[in-house]
């Protein structure tokens, strides 16, 4: 029953194929697709027509090693001494652009897809540049050396141009590629004596020459020669799950005339002859015979490697299969021999930050934070102002990963990372009414002679007194050597700033005029000019209240200083003030003198060059003279007016 209905499906398959048309064409089989090579000016649309018929389409160029199977194929069809028109022959491949879609230079294709569908390749072959048009439907082709026979290594260069309509395929064009794909495939058969083996694809190609049998095809073997000659047919199968093989055992057209001595009666490795001229096939040690009676097979199913990578290869009960086993943060791909990583951080293992790696993983602690201990336990903050290394200078504020940087009254945070304090020169806004003085952290007001400060610390106005000064000495101070009092009081100032809430201790100390490292600032007043001019009141402001160490605190003080008549501070920028103006006055004078003495000497030296008039040459005779003449017009005394 069985084989009543096998050769029913082999008259099912052969069928259709006996009215085929034997077109010439040429076939290479490997791995588990087939490519045909066809003779045809056709279009590119035609020649998909022609290939989707019998279940292929046009072949696609996806790698270097399916180029080269390419390129058996036209070697195959471009047979010697056959007559060509051209030098160069185009064959279609499945490679289009679509109308619309339009060039794009950063793909290896181009822009270009593949007419089977799939993803973007990185192998590319171009001959030359492609057109950027974007308003037609462009294809490829494979373009060929007609004239070099055989083909040399080099592999056929890829050519884009218009897709050709009936009748007008293109240019240059010869033919077209096909690729047929398949689940499995089949060894070719081996035969023990005389006979032949053709092969009849599903993609309805004949061949005697296949090194690999698409899955579904059938074998013709004709046995013998002459009168003795027979003819089997056999189909490939799948016999197991990715297990491929013909339905045959033994080995075929065995001859016991031959024996072992042809072809080595068909067997792969041993072949073992019996007295009455029969054979049987056997393996080498290590080795153990299949079910085909022909092919041998590892007792060790792992002995030819079969699983890839980090996979590990364990044999199955017998040696008839085997199982491919990955490590520890490995698992199988889905061709079941090799292993791909896994990526543990999708589950999320760590508390703050994972690293995936190879077969397995590693947690990371944001910046601003430390590991708590060991595994995968989390991460504590650090407190970078306990640290040996303190990042500011001044203040600093732990946060939670991170820190920041505060200062001072008086200053404000600076450097580029914010971990600085700079001085704010608080004179710079004209605080002060009259005197400014720029201490670090903070400032003092000062007043003109006869002015004291308001209790607002900022404003001056009129000393009590002023004039009770002016009849004697300063209060306080003795008739003794005149040296410069210093009277300081330390203010504190309240937190809202009111004078009110100060309190003053005060001090009596012999020291310079001024605070050290103190600016001064000079600022008009604001009110009248004092009516005095002995003496000056400089009384710093409570402004800015700090607290420092040492020099600061000496710094942030309030002074009241009283000085004498000569020598004082006050009297001496009076005195500067007048010579320097009396000085503007002389000079402004001398100027004007000058000026006025070179414009005479100038306009004196221009009347001495101005040239004389031709009347000053001539002497004229004095009017009295004229007048006697003409008195004595007729007079006759002798000797006179003649």
């Amino acid at each position: 029953m069985a084989t009543s209905t096998s050769l029913l499906l082999l008259l099912l398959l052969i069928q259709p194929w006996a009215g085929a048309s034997a077109e010439t064409q040429a076939v290479v089989c490997a791995g588990t697709a087939c490519y045909t090579a066809h003779w045809g000016k056709l279009s590119a649309p035609e020649a998909q027509l022609h290939c989707s018929k019998n279940g292929g389409n046009l072949a696609t160029v996806r790698t270097e090693e399916e180029a080269q199977h390419i390129q058996r194929a036209l070697a195959q069809l471009l047979e010697p001494g056959m007559p060509l028109a051209t030098r160069v022959g185009k064959f279609w491949m499945g490679l289009q652009r679509e109308k619309g879609k339009c060039l794009d230079p950063s793909l290896p294709l181009k822009g270009f897809s593949w007419v089977g569908g799939g993803e973007d390749t990185l192998y590319s072959n171009w001959h030359k540049e492609a057109r950027s048009s974007c308003i037609s439907r462009r294809c490829v082709s494979l373009m060929l050396d007609l004239s070099l026979f055989p083909l040399t290594n080099r592999l056929p260069k890829w050519s884009e141009g218009p897709c050709g309509s009936p009748g007008s395929p293109g240019s240059n064009i010869e033919g077209f590629v096909c690729k047929f794909s398949f689940k499995g495939m089949c060894r070719p058969l081996a035969l023990g004596g005389p006979g032949q083996v053709n092969y009849t694809t599903p993609f309805q190609a004949t061949s005697s020459s296949l090194e690999a049998v698409p899955f579904a095809s059938v074998a013709n073997v004709a046995c013998g020669d002459g009168e003795k000659s027979g003819q089997y047919f056999f189909l490939c199968k799948e016999k197991a799950i990715g297990v491929f093989d013909w339905s045959s055992s033994g080995p075929l057209c065995i001859s016991p005339e031959y024996g072992c001595n042809f072809n080595n009666g068909g067997c792969q490795q041993d072949c073992f002859e019996g007295g009455d001229g029969s054979f049987r096939c056997g393996c080498r040690p290590g080795f153990r015979l299949l079910d085909d009676l022909v092919t041998c097979t590892s007792r060790n199913p792992c002995s030819s490697s079969p699983c890839r990578g980090v996979a590990t290869c364990v044999p199955g009960p017998l040696g008839k299969n085997y199982t491919c086993l990955c490590p520890q943060g490995y698992q199988l791909d889905s061709t079941q021999q090799d292993c791909v990583d896994v990526d543990e951080c999708q589950d999320s293992p760590c508390a703050q930050e994972c690293v995936n790696t190879p077969g397995g993983f590693r947690c990371q602690c944001w910046v601003g934070y430390e590991a708590s201990g060991p595994g995968e336990g989390a991460c504590r903050d650090v407190d970078e102002c306990e640290t040996g290394d303190a990042p500011c200078a001044q203040g600093c504020t732990n946060t939670d990963g991170s820190f920041y940087c505060s200062c001072k009254d008086g200053y404000a945070v600076s450097g580029e990372d914010g971990t600085q304090c700079q001085d704010v020169d608080e004179c710079e806004g004209s605080l002060c009414h009259s005197f400014c003085f720029n201490t670090q952290g903070s400032f003092h007001c000062g007043c003109l002679p006869g002015w004291e400060l308001a209790p607002d610390g900022l404003s001056c106005v009129v000393g009590p007194t002023s004039l009770g000064q002016l009849a004697g000495p300063l209060q306080g101070e003795s008739t003794g050597p005149r040296e410069g009092r210093i009277v300081s009081s330390a203010t504190m100032s309240s937190p809202t700033g009111d004078p009110k809430g100060t309190s003053k201790v005060a001090l009596t100390m012999r020291k310079s005029s001024l605070p050290p490292n103190a600016s001064v600032t000079p600022a008009p007043p604001k009110t009248l000019t004092p009516s005095r001019s002995p003496g000056i009141w400089i009384e710093p402001s409570n402004y800015h209240s700090t607290t420092t160490t040492s020099h600061e605190e000496s710094t942030g003080e309030d002074f009241m200083i009283h000085q004498r008549d000569d020598g004082t501070d006050g009297q001496k920028l009076l005195l500067f003030y007048i010579l320097g103006t009396v000085a503007a006055i002389l000079l402004l004078l001398a100027l004007a003198l000058g000026l006025l003495v070179y414009r005479k000497r100038r306009a004196k030296r221009e009347e001495e060059k101005k040239p004389q008039s031709a009347a000053h040459s001539y002497s004229w005779v004095p009017e009295r003279a004229e007048g006697r003449a003409m008195e004595n017009h007729y007079s006759l005394t002798p000797g006179m007016d003649c």
